[in-house]
């Protein structure tokens, strides 16, 4: 087994998911247009040793393989993505993770698909700068449509929720060449 290096995606919608509500809030959204378009999700989460969960394989004095930290960032980003499937039927949604920096996998993987969703922390400033923002990243080089989720504390995370939703929805459309 090999741990994987790149994101496998192919056409549709990839969505990038860091299990932070922000994270589930560009879900959702993704899922949205996924629906409006009649295609598919790929929710995908970046990993390294630093930040993926700990595998059930793990005791002291031991240090399991990459493989082992992979199945548990897998297992978590499912039960991340698991409410979301019964309330979208329609749409299937495959989850995928990939060891490496999540700016670089997304913008490699951008050249792949019809869309590209990510949520927005909000670091701006000083402190976006210094963190690198994947969203700005992405942004800048992506070579697709990119559409940056900002989580609104609305009542209503379930999708667009400003009254422009129909025209900005009218015009991803035509972005992406789907309606007449």
């Amino acid at each position: 087994m090999t741990v994987a290096q790149s994101i496998d995606a192919h056409g549709g919608v990839l969505v990038a998911h860091d299990g932070s509500a922000h994270a589930s809030s560009a879900l959702r959204t993704a899922v949205h247009w996924a629906s409006v378009t009649q295609s598919h999700v790929t929710v995908v989460r970046a990993w390294s040793i630093s930040n993926a969960p700990r595998p059930s394989t793990w005791t002291s004095g031991y240090v399991p393989p990459l493989e082992d930290f992979e199945a548990a960032t897998l297992a978590a980003l499912e039960r991340d993505v698991a409410p979301v499937r019964p309330e979208n039927p329609d749409v299937q949604i495959t989850t995928t993770v990939v060891h490496g920096s999540p700016a670089v996998a997304l913008i490699e993987a951008s050249a792949n698909v019809d869309l590209l969703v990510v949520g927005s922390r909000g670091h701006g400033g000083f402190k976006g700068l210094l963190l690198g923002s994947v969203s700005e990243q992405v942004v800048r080089h992506a070579r697709c449509t990119v559409v940056v989720e900002r989580n609104r504390d609305s009542a209503d995370s379930a999708g667009p929720a400003e009254p422009a939703a129909d025209n900005m929805e009218n015009a991803l459309l035509s972005e992406l060449k789907l309606n007449n």
